[in-house]
């Protein structure tokens, strides 16, 4: 019997993710691709562009106020720009002697 075991290590950089995957993530770290409309209902809704047509916009979330809204693009910016960093391995914080 062969068995095939396929494992992904993340010390290894970005092995696993595939370039689709990294592109979008690089696309949403980018503020400039963000807005925010409101909504009929008074609310207000994070959108960021499509990769491929800065005219089509994908929902993201929806807050009550414009500066929640705000605050849910820069989380967003923030989370996925750690995603990135991630991608180019483990970061050294202690090292011993």
């Amino acid at each position: 019997m062969t068995l095939f075991y396929k494992t992904y290590s993340w010390s290894q950089g970005d092995s696993g993710i595939p370039e689709e995957t990294r592109m979008l993530w690089e696309h949403i770290a980018n503020k400039k691709n963000w807005r925010i409309v409101q909504l009929p209902n008074g609310f207000y809704q994070a959108e960021h562009s499509d990769i491929k047509d800065e005219n089509v916009w994908h929902d993201t979330t929806r807050r009550e106020t414009l500066k929640g809204a705000e605050a849910a693009i820069d989380g967003s910016v923030d989370h996925y720009t750690k995603k990135l960093e991630f991608l180019k391995g483990p970061k050294v914080v202690k090292t011993f002697k």
